[in-house]
Parts: C-alpha cells; sequence; structure tokens
C-alpha cells in the first residue's frame, strides 16, 4: 500500500541520514586539510558504484524476481557496510597502526576543541548556512539526475527499463571521475601554494562551468551524446560536491562536523523534495525537459556565488 510504501521510504531515509556526516568527520579525522578534499572525492566515488551496481542488478532483478525482492536485496547491503564499519573504524589516536609522525601530520592543523559541540550552537554562525544553502541549491540536481534521467532517457530516446543499465552505468562512471578529479584539484592547488580558500572555489568554479553544457541535453537526437552531456554534468556534480563536503572540516572543529554536515544534508534533502515537485509540475506544463535541463546547468553557479558571498575569505568559525 502507498501507506506502507511511505513508512519504509522514511525509514530508509532515516538510517541513510547518518552516512555521510560520519564519513565526512571520518576524512576530518584522519587527514589534513590538503588532502581532505581528494579523500572526500574518493569515498563520495562510491556511492556512484553503487548506482552502477544497481542500474545493472535492479532491472535484471526486478525482471526475473519482481520489484519486492529488489528492495529487499538492495536494502540488505546496507547490514554489510555497517558490520565492516564497526569492525574496521577507528580513530588515528586509537589505532594500533598509526605512528606518532603519522598522527603528527593529521593533526598539523589548528588546536581543535574537545568537548561535544551540539548543534544548535552551530545554528547562528554563517559558516553553517553558506554549506547549508549550497546542498540546498545542488543536492536536489543530483537527485534529479537519480530519479528523472530514466524517464528522460525513455521519452526522449526510447530507452525501457530492461536497457537502461548501459546508459546510467556509462553516466556513474563519468561521475565517479569528476568525483575524484575535483577533489584532487583543490588538493593538487592547496599543495602547491594556493590558499584553502582559492584553492576549494576555483575547483568548484571549474566544476560548475564544465556543468553548463547540460542545457543542450534536452535538444540532442541521439542517445549517447545526451548521455555524455549528463555524464560531464554529473562529473561536474560529484567534483562540486567533492569541495562543498570538505568546506565543513575546512570551517570547523572535528567534533562539529559530523553536526554541520547533518544540518547541510537536511537542507539538501528539503531541496531533493521541492526538485520531485517542481520537475513534475515543469513536465506537465511543457511536455519538456528543457527547464530541468536549464536549471542544472546554472544553479551551481549560482551556488558558488551564495557561498562566496556568505564566506568570501573562509574564515573558520570562532568556536572557543
Amino acid at each position: 500500500s502507498l501507506s506502507s510504501f511511505f513508512v519504509a521510504r522514511s525509514a530508509l531515509g532515516f538510517g541513510e541520514s547518518g552516512v555521510f556526516p560520519a564519513s565526512i568527520k571520518a576524512v576530518a579525522e584522519w587527514f589534513p586539510a590538503k588532502e581532505r578534499a581528494l579523500a572526500t572525492g574518493i569515498f563520495n566515488a562510491g556511492t556512484n558504484v553503487g548506482v552502477i551496481l544497481a542500474g545493472l542488478s535492479v532491472p535484471w532483478i526486478t525482471h526475473h524476481f519482481g520489484w519486492r525482492w529488489a528492495f529487499v536485496i538492495t536494502g540488505s547491503l546496507g547490514f554489510a557496510w555497517l558490520a565492516l564499519w564497526l569492525l574496521l573504524y577507528q580513530k588515528p589516536e586509537d589505532h594500533p597502526r598509526c605512528s606518532k609522525s603519522e598522527l603528527e601530520y593529521i593533526r598539523g592543523d589548528a588546536p581543535q576543541p574537545t568537548e561535544k559541540i551540539k548543534w544548535l550552537r552551530l545554528l547562528p554562525y554563517r559558516q553553517t548556512w553558506a554549506i547549508a544553502c549550497g546542498k540546498f541549491l545542488t543536492d536536489p540536481i543530483w537527485w534529479f539526475y537519480l530519479f528523472w534521467v530514466p524517464d528522460f532517457l525513455e521519452r526522449q530516446h526510447g530507452v525501457h527499463l530492461a536497457q537502461i543499465g548501459l546508459p546510467i552505468t556509462v553516466i556513474y562512471v563519468i561521475s565517479d571521475i569528476g568525483s575524484v578529479g575535483g577533489g584532487w584539484f583543490s588538493s593538487f592547488l592547496i599543495q602547491r601554494g594556493v590558499s584553502v580558500n582559492a584553492g576549494r572555489k576555483i575547483a568548484m568554479l571549474v566544476c560548475a562551468i564544465g556543468i553548463i553544457p547540460i542545457v543542450f541535453a534536452y535538444r540532442v537526437s541521439g542517445l549517447w551524446p545526451a548521455v555524455l552531456l549528463i555524464g560531464l554534468a554529473a562529473a561536474g556534480h560529484q567534483g562540486f560536491s567533492a569541495n562543498l563536503y570538505t568546506l565543513t572540516s575546512d570551517l570547523f572543529p572535528k567534533r562539529a562536523v559530523a553536526s554541520v554536515m547533518g544540518i547541510a544534508g537536511m537542507a539538501g534533502a528539503v531541496g531533493g523534495m521541492l526538485i520531485a515537485k517542481i520537475v513534475g509540475y515543469l513536465l506537465q506544463w511543457t511536455g519538456s525537459y528543457m527547464i530541468p535541463f536549464l536549471i542544472a546547468g546554472s544553479v551551481y553557479l549560482v551556488a558558488l556565488a551564495v557561498i562566496h558571498i556568505v564566506i568570501p575569505r573562509m574564515e573558520p568559525a570562532g568556536i572557543s
């Protein structure tokens, strides 16, 4: 029934909500500032691997065993990840193979407060709102790719569910390259002496510019040109996101990183809920994906402008 599906989907969202805050905090605990964007880009690329595997396996499972088993099998995989996390993850200071010199290298940044920081204390800081605004504006575009691109490919190019695996795989392989590349680029700039402020924002600007060609995706006549344009935009999104995620550990002490990421993730989820309604209304109104792709191609420049206006010099939040 619709009500039971709503409950199950809400439980999924609740369960998934802690993954990225925990991951960003783990990166903040294990990497110095100049390496965090690359580390974030690598783990963020793992989400695309999941989408690739889902794109290849879920249609096959649904076709042979029914849609219920597609939910059961994919939903069970989270428990395997949880078991590995609980078994393998340790803080650097607790890890038996983390040497003193490596620990000093990781902790080479400014001293960190040790007391717990409540999330309500983070709301007055403009740094929190800069990251939340960035997520609110850009996360919906990723949701758009996840949930609406299959419909676009079917409407525009006649790609049915059983045929969607290869195009989706190509899109998310390209996005993996963008995730790692975007994180690497800002880390490369910072290691060459560029400030953290300039390094992150230059990388985000390059990614935002690379996304712009997506505005033409609705006009191309061939399937693979459309797939490549969407893949390029997805790569730009992931590179942009790798640096946006890393701003959290650039601007806040490690004790606050997960809470800030949770606030920003909620803002992104609100944007994601809105985009579902907006795209649906636009398709009813125009019968075309023109406006959704125009939004997807331009919103990253808007997000970067907002971030720069709110935190022009990227000063760390003054949490004592």
